[in-house]
């Protein structure tokens, strides 16, 4: 199985029209307010912290360059071959690898688990905008890089996400300009129950280790002017035993 045709689509032409400029994107917030914060929810939970790690729906990179000065391989993974180019674009000194991958293809997911062996995986923001159908692949193919020996840091909108940005969609004025590009490419974001996330990975073979919440800063600002949260949930997974 892979993705379908229709969410490829999305993603290539969301980035081929997204400026290739720091914090363009909704999600592209600095990682001091991201991965940051993640990896201090993430590293106490590390097995092996000397395993590479896969950052999955990598997007332009920026979490992926962070992460790179904290693990000894980092790769930044993407179904979109526009993202990666943004990447590599912004990461001259190669900091870490980029692959375009369709994490739905098992086959792909194998190849890539075969090349590195069991490593750690960061997952941010990716099964929420899924396809139904494409949901349990997602999650499967972490468990599939993680091996026996890997854990993963998931972090996706919380269900109540989706209200607010149903509320920011509709507005008067109409949605925010960096939410606006997301809607008009068909990705629709927080589609995923808080419940349906953690089933998700122990369908996977996983178990959860750990879990919590933590607001998700964006790129887009309030009327106050500062940055706009949302709500989430993370939840670091590995295999028991």
């Amino acid at each position: 199985m892979s993705v379908t045709s229709r969410y490829r689509a999305a993603w290539e032409r969301f980035w081929q029209e997204v400026p290739d400029e720091p914090g363009a994107a909704l999600w592209d917030a600095e990682p001091a307010v991201t991965a940051r914060l993640h990896l201090a929810l993430f590293r106490p939970h590390l097995a092996d912290p000397e395993l590479p790690l896969v950052d999955l729906g990598c997007g332009n990179g920026t979490q992926t360059r962070f992460l790179a000065e904290h693990f000894p391989r980092v790769v930044g993974a993407d179904l979109s071959s526009a993202a990666l180019a943004h990447a590599r674009h912004a990461d001259p000194a190669g900091l870490a690898r980029y692959r375009q991958l369709d994490a739905a293809d098992k086959a792909e997911t194998g190849t890539l688990h075969t090349e590195l062996g069991d490593a750690n995986v960061y997952l941010r923001g990716v099964i929420h905008q899924c396809e139904p159908d494409d949901r349990q692949p997602f999650a499967d193919a972490v468990a599939a890089l993680v091996g026996t020996r890997g854990r993963a840091f998931v972090v996706e909108l919380a269900e109540a996400a989706g209200a607010a940005l149903q509320s920011m969609a509709t507005s008067a004025a109409g949605p925010p300009a960096k939410l606006a590009p997301v809607l008009r490419h068909g990705i629709a974001p927080a589609e995923v129950t808080d419940a349906a996330l953690p089933a998700y990975l122990r369908a996977a073979g996983l178990t959860v280790l750990a879990s919590g919440e933590l607001p998700l800063t964006t790129t887009e600002e309030g009327p106050d002017g500062a940055p706009i949260q949302l709500p989430s949930r993370w939840l670091v997974a590995g295999r028991a035993g």
